[in-house]
């Protein structure tokens, strides 16, 4: 697989980009597999990634109806945040914080994660005081929050509007400094790039039409362009 870096975006600035290799390969489905996911959407190629990477399970097929990044992952919204109260929430969220803070490398492709923080509004007394117990929990599990006062948002949103006769007036809100966003499309074609790298199969334009049932057990899939076998009788649909 070719690597990114400034150094090939110049290489190829000289040929004017005609000669980048393709991102993934367009491959004619396998007869059987370990494992099958259907969707390629986030969380499969997520799934088929970290399969590879961590478990080095690379008889892997992805079988998409459409095509990479068409779906909801291409269209869902791009906040990165873990400002959650409850322990198991925050935490889990704050564990996929970590992966986007250093997704861009790992996969070796711009996901264009920005850190530029999220503030979410308090409208009365009673939400301020919730934010304020959220913000404390957040600060007990080791994750940032900070609860603004009205003046404290204005300063950092001053094009807000403030008045006081507005439907939701501002009575302050509760930022986390290191949440931002994210394109979640270029996370897909990302996923996509290193799982084809490391021997995962994605079909695309095949859509699922039924399974290969006997004694109770998904066998296989059957599909616009053929049966497909699970080998381990792993089918995974994440839509």
């Amino acid at each position: 697989m070719q690597k990114y870096s400034v150094f090939s975006l110049v290489k190829n600035a000289f040929s004017n980009h005609e000669n980048w290799d393709l991102a993934w390969k367009d491959p004619t489905p396998k007869k059987e597999y370990d494992v099958v996911i259907i969707g390629g959407g986030g969380h499969g190629l997520a799934t088929a990634y970290y399969l590879a990477k961590e478990h080095n399970i690379n008889n892997v097929a992805i079988i998409e109806k459409g095509w990479i990044g068409g779906g909801n992952v291409g269209r869902n919204t791009t906040i990165i945040r873990s400002n959650y109260m409850h322990d198991d929430n925050a935490l889990f969220s704050e564990f996929g914080m970590d992966l986007w803070r250093r997704m861009s490398q790992d996969l070796n492709y711009n996901v264009m994660f920005s850190p530029r923080g999220i503030i979410n509004l308090a409208h009365s007394d009673a939400q301020m005081n919730t934010y304020a117990r959220r913000g404390n929990s957040m600060r007990l599990n080791g994750i940032d929050a900070v609860l603004l006062n009205r003046e404290q948002v204005r300063e950092i949103i001053p094009m807000a509007d403030f008045s006081e006769n507005v439907r939701f007036p501002i009575f302050g809100g509760l930022m986390q400094p290191s949440a931002g966003t994210a394109r979640h499309d270029a996370v897909a074609w990302g996923y996509a790039r290193q799982a084809d790298s490391m021997g995962v199969d994605i079909i695309q334009n095949c859509e699922v039409i039924g399974f290969d049932v006997s004694a109770g057990k998904i066998n296989g899939v059957r599909t616009s362009r053929g049966d497909i076998k699970a080998k381990k009788n792993w089918i995974m649909c994440c839509w």
